[in-house]
């Protein structure tokens, strides 16, 4: 009989998988798709033009994956930003703002916005690199079982040591990443709106929200806890795109020991005697195992394949409560050439960079504004990233691709509305760079719905649940099952509905195999 049964091939589930089979366990993965790696996955969505269609960009993997996994030996290699981010902040020659390069180079870039804003660079940095630590402390570590006695409060308090070592002041800054809005944080640090934009940015990336939403502040922190190349929090392109490290780590996971099958949609988790005891797949065909784990979100979960007579009343009311649902529209285009900014129309490497066009927080707050009153935002919140750039394995050569993550477009939105959202993307970009429409010779457009269809993301939520206050660590998905043990004897969570949350990390998966060994290692005694 298997051991486990992962329902699920996103990078999470592969990276539970191997570190479960590297232990000694059978593991079967059961994929929907065709292939491996939920939505970090490269494919070609036009001929010879090939993207990461869904995941774009990495920084949150964790190195600890990274390593145990080979992946640098198998081929894993990331590109960093020549810039971290480009924002043109109307069509007049120069007026944009260039972040990255340096300290110093991003110091003056400011300066010729705010003197004082640039002043109060370094130890804005400084600040974030000191809560972020925090984090970066927490995303391998299992939380506490609320539930659990003595031991889980004393594991609580070790948990939280890194933050009580904090000196008081940073305590502070802490409390207000996790508790404020992103505009109110940036409104104590900067004055240029422009700036406030370039920082603000990541606040609502995926989160549908506006900037002066409570607990915004952490959404914005969440983006920075990683590092690439030993560099934190940079961000870079995978050569291959997104897709090259789950196909890494399903090479893994199979060397590890570890079966997948793609193509095999579970239809249903098998209950008796209230315990999880394998899985129905669409086909019919029913596959027994000691435990299963889901690397789906949790509302897919327990709203689809858990017939709900089995969950404890207060656990099904609170996933009942569970908020998720994303304002994301995903596109991805083919073009005839580069697109020139009206800003900054010479080619450099300002185009290598994250390019958001948002050029303040009040823009940002009436693209959301516009969602929620009228299904999408009139004029969106866009990023685009040129990855063939310094890949040109994606693209034909003199050609190009690029991806466009966009906020807000309403989970809600009917059918006969979504050209109407993806309009207001393209003349977005056209506003910023005239004749990019001219440019674009095919599109790949995934709303939020269209998430969901192909990638099983609930109302298109990239990080399968909001990342709110209410949200996180114990309490992920819910107060009691924050350990990756759900109420179910022998169901376990390992996507992003669990600790630490959302992003290319790996850490959920990785936690639930820990969770899970030291769970028979227990039983053993």
């Amino acid at each position: 009989m298997l051991d486990a049964i992962i329902i699920g091939g996103g990078h999470n589930g592969l990276a539970c998988a191997f570190y479960l089979a590297r232990a000694g366990l059978k593991v079967r993965i059961h994929e929907a798709r065709e292939i491996v790696g939920g939505a970090a996955v490269t494919e070609e969505f036009a001929p010879g033009f090939r993207n990461s269609t869904a995941s774009y960009t990495v920084s949150l993997l964790q190195p600890k994956v990274i390593a145990d996994m080979a992946l640098e030996r198998r081929g894993y290699r990331v590109i960093e930003r020549q810039l971290a981010n480009f924002l043109p902040l109307s069509r007049a020659e120069g007026d944009c703002l260039r972040l990255g390069g340096g300290l110093a180079a991003t110091q003056t870039e400011i300066a010729r916005l705010s003197q004082k804003d640039a002043a109060a660079l370094p130890e804005w940095y400084a600040m974030l690199e000191r809560v972020a630590g925090v984090l970066r402390s927490l995303a391998l570590k299992i939380p506490p079982n609320v539930e659990g006695g003595l031991a889980a409060m004393i594991d609580a308090a070790r948990q939280a040591r890194g933050l009580a070592k904090l000196p008081l002041g940073a305590q502070r800054e802490a409390l207000a990443m996790f508790t404020r809005s992103a505009r109110e944080l940036l409104d104590d640090w900067f004055e240029s709106d422009a700036v406030k934009a370039a920082f603000g940015f990541d606040a609502v990336v995926g989160n549908y929200a506006s900037p002066d939403t409570p607990g915004s502040a952490y959404v914005l922190l969440h983006h920075v806890f990683g590092e690439v190349n030993g560099k934190q929090g940079s961000w870079g392109h995978v050569v291959g795109g997104m897709g090259r490290i789950t196909q890494l780590m399903a090479e893994a996971a199979r060397e590890a020991g570890a079966e997948i099958v793609t193509g095999t949609p579970v239809e249903q988790v098998l209950v008796e005697r209230e315990r999880a005891v394998g899985v129905r797949l669409a086909g019919g065909e029913e596959v027994r195992a000691r435990r299963v784990i889901a690397n789906c979100g949790p509302l897919p979960l327990f709203e689809r394949l858990i017939p709900g007579e089995h969950l404890p009343a207060d656990f099904a009311l609170a996933i009942d409560r569970f908020k998720a649902g994303s304002g994301s529209l995903r596109m991805n285009v083919a073009l005839a050439g580069l697109p020139r900014f009206a800003c900054l129309p010479e080619d450099g490497a300002h185009l290598t960079a994250g390019i958001i066009m948002a050029p303040s927080l009040d823009y940002m707050g009436r693209a959301y504004r516009d969602a929620r009153e009228q299904g999408f935002s009139q004029r969106p919140v866009v990023e685009m990233l040129i990855p063939s750039l310094v890949d040109d394995s994606l693209a034909p050569e003199g050609k190009h691709v690029a991806s466009l993550f966009c906020q807000h477009c309403d989970p809600e939105l009917p059918e006969t509305r979504e050209q109407d959202a993806v309009e207001a993307v393209l003349e977005t970009v056209e506003h910023f760079a005239p004749g990019f429409r001219q440019l674009v010779s095919h599109q790949q457009v995934h709303t939020p719905r269209a998430l969901e269809a192909k990638f099983g993301l609930a109302r298109g939520d990239i990080f399968h649940g909001r990342m709110s206050l209410d949200q996180l660590w114990a309490a992920r998905p819910a107060l009691g099952a924050g350990n990756y043990r759900m109420p179910l004897k022998d169901l376990w969570l390992c996507g992003a509905g669990t600790h630490p949350g959302g992003g290319v990390t790996g850490a959920p998966g990785h936690n639930c195999a820990r969770a899970i060994l030291r769970s028979r290692k227990w039983w053993r005694h």
